[in-house]
C-alpha cells in the first residue's frame, strides 16, 4: 500500500512512496560474508583535499553482495525475508539454498518471506525463478536480465521495472 502525503508544500503535492510496512525486520544474524566494506571519498582526492564540493555526510552503510549470476542450477531455495538496502533502489531477498549456502538477490515484487525459488529451464514459471529466456513462455514479465550470458544481470535491475518477453509475430 503506497504512502500518499498531505500537500503542506508545493513539492509533496504528488509525492507518493512506496509503504515498506511489508518488508522483514533487518536480520542481524545474516552472515558476514554477504557484507564487504564500502567505501566513501565525500568528494576528496587522494592528499585529502576536497575536490567536489557539497559531498559527504549521511548514514555509514555496508554494501550486500548480490548475487546478479544465479548460478546454482536445480538447487532449490527459501526466501528468508525482503529486506531494503540503502544502496539501491530496489529491494533484496537473502535466500537459504537446501545446500547450506545464502545468498542476496534482488527481490521482484510480488516476492514474500517462505516461497521457494529455483534456477532451472523446467516449468513451472513463477515470480522469483530464474530462467533462460529461451525457455520463457511468451507474455512473462521478467526482470534483471542478462546481456551476454554468464556476465550476470545488467538491464531492468531498478525497483519497479519490468520487462515483457514478446514473441515474434510472424
Amino acid at each position: 500500500m503506497p504512502k500518499y502525503f498531505r500537500p503542506v508544500t508545493p513539492s509533496q503535492r504528488k509525492l507518493v512512496l512506496p509503504s515498506l510496512d511489508e518488508l522483514d525486520p533487518p536480520d542481524r544474524k545474516a552472515p558476514k560474508s554477504l557484507f564487504s566494506a564500502k567505501r566513501r571519498t565525500n568528494g576528496r582526492n587522494h592528499s585529502g583535499h576536497i575536490t567536489v564540493r557539497h559531498k559527504g555526510g549521511g548514514h555509514k552503510r555496508k554494501f550486500r553482495n548480490i548475487d546478479f549470476i544465479r548460478d546454482k542450477e536445480n538447487i532449490s531455495a527459501v526466501v528468508a525475508g525482503v529486506e531494503y538496502d540503502p544502496n539501491r533502489s530496489a529491494l533484496i531477498a537473502l535466500l537459504h539454498y537446501t545446500d547450506g549456502e545464502k545468498r542476496y538477490i534482488l527481490a521482484p515484487q510480488g516476492i514474500k518471506k517462505g516461497d521457494v525459488l529455483s534456477t532451472s529451464d523446467e516449468p513451472p514459471y513463477k515470480i522469483g525463478c530464474c530462467m533462460r529466456l529461451k525457455f520463457m513462455p511468451f507474455g512473462s514479465v521478467i526482470h534483471n536480465i542478462e546481456l551476454f550470458p554468464g556476465r550476470g544481470g545488467q538491464i531492468v535491475r531498478s525497483a519497479g521495472l519490468s520487462a515483457q518477453l514478446l514473441g515474434r509475430s510472424d
